[in-house]
């Protein structure tokens, strides 16, 4: 069995600090005239007690009464007659105390009660204001600090709710979205290539039982993002044949790195829809992803013209709200159109 006593960090301050109070009187007492051991070891003994007893009520009255949990105005508008009514107790008690110690440790000490009240009051109760102050106000600035660290702890969290809550519903709408384009796809092959129909299918099942696989992550590696763009693109491939090529370019190092799901996916998607498919003579859609500077950047271009409103649709906005989301304002996605006539769409990405 573990006897050991274990004090919390009030009980602990409490005694602290009122031994170092007790201890600073015995020096005054020490380098003044008529100091007994016997006596200033008693006073100290008393004076720690005593007012322990006395701060510990005081906190008991304000747990009783939640004061720990009011505003800061309603906090001090107690504080002030707190701080009179405990400078009084103080007072009082120590008058006494004081008294009947010298009365008990010199028998020779024949000041009357009323003449040492007040001769002594003064000083006491003044300095009875001066600690109790101190005392009332680092408690409830304790509390206060304490209040606003779980208050700032809860808005946090409540906001890491929000934000996983919005991510959740952000990549919700990416399957249906993703679904849709690649059974088009698909329907454009089953009458007129049954083969390819098939294969079609296959890759749709794959790409599925992936998506499935991560339906809970938000961040899947470069690596898992790329497999996955490029079976896409094959399923694309079997609709548009020679009319679509791709380039991948792409440092190892960035292999392991990871990103939002479907950020990549979302790029190619958008290149295929808006650029490959709207030229006769269809062309290559080109990724590279390198590190620089800090960034992971990922680019895609593809032929086309810039359509800044078919570019701007779900797909899209969907991928800057999850960027904000994820990174904030240190990540960044534009789209733009190059003198080539080619679109260039960038994604950068803070590595730390």
């Amino acid at each position: 069995m573990n006897n050991n006593l274990h004090l919390s960090l009030y009980w602990k301050c409490q005694l602290i600090g009122w031994s170092v109070a007790a201890l600073y009187w015995m020096y005054t007492g020490l380098i003044g005239q008529h100091f007994q051991l016997p006596l200033a070891a008693l006073q100290f003994v008393t004076d720690v007690a005593f007012y322990v007893v006395l701060s510990h009520q005081y906190r008991n009255i304000v747990i009783r009464n939640g004061w720990q949990n009011l505003p800061l105005d309603e906090t001090v508008k107690r504080i002030v007659p707190s701080i009179l009514i405990m400078a009084v107790a103080y007072s009082v008690v120590t008058i006494f105390k004081i008294y009947f110690l010298r009365r008990l440790a010199m028998p020779d000490y024949r000041q009357d009660l009323l003449t040492f009240i007040e001769i002594n009051g003064p000083t006491i109760f003044i300095a009875g204001i001066r600690l109790m102050s101190i005392w009332l106000l680092a408690y409830h600035l304790y509390h206060y600090a304490q209040r606003e660290i779980r208050i700032a702890k809860e808005n946090a969290r409540l906001a890491i709710i929000t934000q996983e809550a919005q991510l959740h519903n952000l990549s919700s709408q990416l399957n249906p979205h993703f679904l849709f384009n690649a059974l088009n796809a698909i329907k454009s092959l089953i009458i007129e290539d049954a083969d390819s129909a098939r294969r079609g299918i296959d890759l749709l099942s794959e790409l599925l039982r992936k998506s499935l696989d991560q339906h809970d992550l938000q961040l899947v590696s470069v690596a898992e993002e790329v497999e996955l763009v490029t079976d896409y693109l094959e399923l694309e491939k079997l609709r548009i044949e020679e009319r679509l090529e791709k380039e991948f370019t792409i440092n190892e190092s960035c292999n392991t790195l990871m990103i939002p799901r479907f950020s990549i996916q979302t790029l190619v998607e958008n290149a295929v829809k808006h650029g490959i498919s709207t030229q006769q003579n269809g062309g290559c859609i080109s990724v590279k992803i390198n590190k620089n500077q800090g960034y992971l950047n990922i680019l895609v271009q593809n032929p086309g013209i810039l359509n800044l409103k078919r570019n701007n649709g779900i797909g899209l906005k969907n991928l800057r709200k999850r960027l904000s989301l994820h990174y904030g304002q240190r990540a960044s996605f534009e789209i733009m159109e190059q003198i080539d006539q080619t679109v260039l769409a960038t994604i950068k990405i803070p590595l730390t």
